[in-house]
Order: C-alpha cells, then sequence, then structure tokens
C-alpha cells in the first residue's frame, strides 16, 4: 500500500500552489513527489471528467531552461508512466509550442516553467485536449486524493533511485515553427532588419528560425547560458539600456523577445524602445481585424478608446479569465475573437482566415503571433512602429511591483484601502494619494484595487498571483506623467512592508 495525500494538504504543506497561470513555487519545495503527486492529480481529474478514459494514450511533457526543470520534468513524466499513459517528452520548448502539439494531437501537456520569475522558483502548468485548465478545473486538481507508490520518495520527497533523463523529441517545436510557415507568405518580412534578444528563452532559436524563413535579416542577440528572469511587465533596467544600444549599434526596424517560456513577447520600436503589451495588443488585435477583443481590467484604456473593435471584455488578471471571457464572446456570436493581456500575451480563440490559409486558434498566451503582425502592419502602412503607436490614443501606462512582499500582507493592505463604503474609502486614499493625484472618481475591484482619480489618472493596486510580489500599475495622458506616478506609488507602497 502507498501513501494516499490530498492534493490540497500537500499545496500548503509545500507551499506550491496555483497562481494566475499554474502552479508555482520554490524550486526546492517542487520536490519529485510534489510533481509526481499534482501530476497524479491532474491525470486523476481528467479521469474523472471522461476527458481521459484510463485505456493509455499520449501526455505531452516540455520545459524551459531553468536548471530545476529537467528534474521536474522527469518526475512528471514518471507519474504519467505510473498512471498508465505514455510520456512524450518535446525538450525545451515555448510553452505555446507545447500547447499547440496538445491541441493538433488532442492530448493533455505538462508544461514545466516558471516563466518570468527567478530561477530559483519553478511552476508546472497543465493543458487539457482543448487548452489550458480554467479556475474550475484548478478547483477539480486540488480537490483530488492521490495515492504515491510506496519506497519510491526519501525524506527530502525525491526519488530513491533517479530516473533516467527524457529523450526529447523535435516534433513539437517543428510543428510551432510551421504553424507560421504555412500561414504567412515566405517573403513576407523582406527588408526587415530584426534583432532577437536570446537571452534564457525557451523559443529562443524558433524565433530566429521563423524570422529569417519569412525574409527578414535577422541579428541574434545577449545569448545566455544562465537563466535570466525577464519579464515583460516590468523591463529590467539593463533591458531597456541593452536594446537602446543594439538599435544605436545595428539601425534595426525592431528587436523582439520574450519571457522564459516563450509565451509573452517583448517587441522594441525601430529606436529600442520596448512597447508595452497591452499597446502591443491592441495593434496586433487591430491587424487581425478581431471583432471582440478580451483583456483584463489592468490593461491600456487605449483600446476602448480607439473604437478599433465591436466588443471589448474586461477580466480579471490572467489567461484562464481572458480564455473564458472568448469563449463567452464566441457564445455571443463573435466571428473573430482574440484576447491579450499586459504582458503581451496574445491568445486567438477563432480561426484567422486569409486567402485560402487558416491560421488555427491556439487560446493560450503566445508570442510570435503579435510579433509577425506588428512587423506587417507597419509594412502594410509602411510606417514604423513607433508611429503605429503614435496613431493610437494616447494613454500611457507604466508598471513596477515590490519583491518579497507576502501576498498575505499586500491584500490586507488593499483591504484597509477599500472597505466598500465609498465615501469612507475615498477619503482613506484621498489622505494617501490625494496630494500627488486629486481626487478620486470611482473604484474597480474586479482584481485587486484599480482607482481613477478625477483628473483621469489612474493607479491599480494588485497581489502578485504568482509570486510574492506587490504590482502597481499606472495610467495617464503622457509616458512620463505614468511613469512618474508609478514612482510616487512605489515610494508609497515601500512603507507598507
Amino acid at each position: 500500500m502507498g501513501e494516499t495525500v490530498k492534493i490540497n494538504d500537500l499545496m500548503v504543506q509545500s507551499g506550491v500552489k496555483f497562481g494566475t497561470s499554474g502552479a508555482r513555487g520554490l524550486a526546492d519545495d517542487i520536490t519529485d513527489r510534489v510533481s509526481y503527486a499534482y501530476t497524479a492529480a491532474f491525470i486523476q481529474y481528467l479521469e474523472e471528467t471522461g476527458e481521459l478514459k484510463k485505456s493509455g494514450g499520449a501526455i505531452a511533457v516540455g520545459g524551459d531552461l531553468r536548471s530545476s526543470t529537467e528534474r521536474i520534468m522527469t518526475a512528471a513524466a514518471r507519474a504519467i508512466s505510473d498512471q498508465g499513459y505514455e510520456p512524450q517528452c518535446c525538450g525545451i520548448l515555448p510553452a505555446p509550442a507545447l500547447a499547440n502539439y496538445g491541441l493538433i494531437n488532442e492530448i493533455p501537456t505538462v508544461m514545466v516553467t516558471g516563466s518570468h520569475i527567478p530561477e530559483d522558483r519553478n511552476g508546472i502548468k497543465y493543458t487539457k485536449k482543448e487548452g489550458e485548465i480554467l479556475k474550475h478545473d484548478e478547483a477539480g486538481i486540488k480537490h483530488q486524493a492521490v495515492t504515491l507508490p510506496q519506497g519510491l520518495f526519501d525524506e527530502r520527497g525525491m526519488f530513491f533511485v533517479k530516473e533516467n533523463p527524457l529523450i526529447p523529441g523535435s516534433e513539437a517545436s517543428d510543428l510551432y515553427v510551421d504553424r507560421y510557415l504555412d500561414f504567412f507568405a515566405g517573403n513576407c518580412l523582406n527588408g526587415k532588419k530584426i534583432g532577437v534578444y536570446q537571452h534564457s528563452a525557451a523559443g529562443r532559436d524558433q524565433m530566429v528560425i521563423i524570422l529569417s524563413a519569412l525574409g527578414a535579416h535577422v541579428t541574434p542577440l545577449g545569448y545566455s547560458e544562465i537563466f535570466i528572469p525577464v519579464d515583460t511587465e516590468a523591463i529590467r533596467p539593463e533591458d531597456v539600456e541593452a536594446a537602446k544600444i543594439w538599435s544605436d549599434e545595428h539601425h534595426f526596424d525592431a528587436i523582439i523577445s520574450t519571457d522564459g517560456d516563450g509565451d509573452r513577447p517583448l517587441i522594441s520600436d525601430e529606436n529600442g524602445k520596448w512597447l508595452r503589451g497591452d499597446v502591443a495588443g491592441i495593434l496586433c488585435a487591430a491587424f487581425l481585424e478581431a471583432d471582440a477583443v478580451a483583456t483584463p481590467i489592468s490593461c491600456n484604456s487605449a483600446v476602448e478608446k480607439c473604437g478599433f473593435f465591436k466588443m471589448i471584455y474586461r477580466t480579471k488578471i490572467g489567461s484562464p479569465f481572458v480564455i473564458e471571457a472568448m469563449q463567452q464572446a464566441r457564445e455571443e456570436g463573435a466571428k473573430r475573437v482574440v484576447g491579450y493581456e499586459a504582458n503581451g500575451g496574445f491568445l486567438t480563440a477563432s480561426p484567422i482566415e486569409s486567402g485560402e490559409k487558416i491560421l488555427s486558434p491556439l487560446p493560450t498566451r503566445d508570442a510570435m503571433i503579435l510579433h509577425i503582425t506588428i512587423l506587417l502592419l507597419s509594412i502594410e502602412k509602411n510606417i514604423t512602429i513607433s508611429e503605429l503607436v503614435s496613431e493610437l490614443p494616447q494613454r500611457f501606462s507604466y508598471s513596477n511591483r515590490l519583491k518579497e512582499f507576502p501576498t498575505e500582507k499586500s491584500s490586507a493592505r488593499i483591504n484597509q484601502l477599500y472597505s466598500g463604503d465609498e465615501s469612507r474609502d475615498k477619503e482613506t486614499i484621498g489622505a494617501i494619494f490625494g496630494e500627488q493625484f486629486g481626487p478620486v472618481a470611482s473604484f474597480d475591484t474586479t482584481d485587486g484595487l484599480r482607482i481613477t482619480f478625477q483628473n483621469d489618472e489612474i493607479v491599480h493596486l494588485r497581489p502578485s498571483g504568482n509570486a510574492p510580489e506587490f504590482r502597481c500599475y499606472n495610467e495617464a495622458d503622457t509616458e512620463s506623467r505614468a511613469v512618474e506616478m508609478n514612482q510616487i506609488c512605489m515610494d508609497i507602497m515601500a512603507n507598507w512592508r
């Protein structure tokens, strides 16, 4: 007899919990035992809901370039095998490439990645046959109780006997590359000079292959043997400076990059200035001629002000909420439904047709579609990327976060600011922010606390769902003011530790 473990209890014991996108925690806390148990619970849940029939079949496994990823992948693969299924190792690849492989083959997938968070942390992201697990699926997984084989793990939660390393295949990565080469014309980026900031992104090679095959002149940049936590919402100062230096040296039309698992994009203009993800998302959606857009409440309000889209759905932060809103849009009759997040991740819920070619839906965060479409939009309009941005309503966003700020403490602080008593809350917030931003006009508690002031400036406070971080998003009529507001907020929030 083995040990029966309740996943809800294991999440509390290990500290590895579901956030806005999968289960995440310290890499040392994602022991072989935790990885095995969570993956077994995922499979058990799929069997319980009828997606898997206990008759075998494949489940794909992939990961990013963190030092802890291979070990966690190996433990997940052992759980898949012990549950009676075949683990298909897809190796190191972008998260959307693995999801795409699962959608094409109608199989679940397990992606080991911590995305943009530091290397001492990691995570596991699960998808079903039709795409990402949603919040009700997370609840179903958490309520599972799994039996762990006796004698498999030592007192530290690691395998007594080290598992053989996984042998990766390239099919999933190849299919992801083909997804874009089959849809976009082979010479569509001719004449474009593109820098690819590779760092430690899981899709660093695929980015070069795709853009080169589409006709661009590509220069790889910043390759790293060590993991670099590139966060597309809070871009590191050294990455801001590097992009400007590279642009001045090479005279690129754009520089592109992604976060660690290749699902959140970065794209710069011709001056090496990184675009905000929520601005880039508007441009991508416009090129694709979307009639419905789903986007989190934290994203730039230019999406409403531009008038490009018939329907706009505002959601909580996190791709599961965006996906649910995209599903709603399709049920309400929208024909070309997309979604994007402030981190730049772009999702498609409808087939995109271009002549006789069809780009199948990929309802998970993706980076390459945004890179390609913004470049194509600049070609179509015969203007630079900075000019594309200047054509949009001039609303500017800026965000940052305080690291090592426990979620419980940041949530408690928000509860002190907002009680639901409007007059009292306006007085409380006015005492803290009023001197800098003026009187409060309204609140939005869709996700965290979003405060709109009477001058139309915005302060949005939110505990991160993926790490012990307290995030602040600001929006104003000028970029300098948005940056200034964010620094003011960071200084105020730092005193709340």
